[in-house]
Formats: C-alpha cells, structure tokens, sequence
C-alpha cells in the first residue's frame, strides 16, 4: 500500500506508538514523510499529532467535510471531529 497518497480529510489507522489501533483525521500534509492528525479527543485539533506516514494505514475513507474547513481555513472544533468519525462510522 502507498502511504504518500494520504489527504487532508483522510481517515487513518495508526500502527505503530502509544496511539496504535487507534483511528484519526490527517488534517495537515507536512512533507513527503510526515503529517498531522487529529481525533479531536486524545489528539485535539489545537496541537495535532505529528506522524510519520509510514505508520498509518489508510482508510478508504474521505471526510469532505473535514478537508473543505481545512483548506477554506473555517474554524473546527474536537466536537466536530469526534462527530464526523462517529458519523463515517469509525468507533473513536
């Protein structure tokens, strides 16, 4: 699988660290290597978790949503991002 195809919006699996089996939103591409994420519980969207690609898996699930506010620039809040993976229905 290619982790490099990861997008804003993208919902993941971590495999690797404390957060392991645990699932997030990437809402930030950093480079070819890293990118941030957010469950809006553990990991709130005022400090994202930097992860490196190659320890998530990709979900084929895309949140629309989540990417429009991102790249609009809109305000989110950790109860919109634990609504949308409930609602893409993803146990967080």
């Amino acid at each position: 699988m290619e982790q490099s195809d990861i997008s804003i919006g993208q919902v993941v699996k971590s495999t690797q660290g404390r957060d392991k089996e645990k699932f997030f939103i990437a809402v930030e591409i950093l480079d070819n290597e890293y990118v941030l994420i957010v469950d809006g519980d553990i990991r709130k969207i005022d400090k994202p978790k930097k992860k490196k690609m190659k320890h998530l898996v990709k979900l084929n699930i895309l949140s629309e949503e989540v990417r429009e506010r991102v790249l609009s620039s809109k305000k989110m809040n950790n109860a919109f991002i634990r609504r949308e993976l409930e609602r893409l229905g993803i146990n967080a």
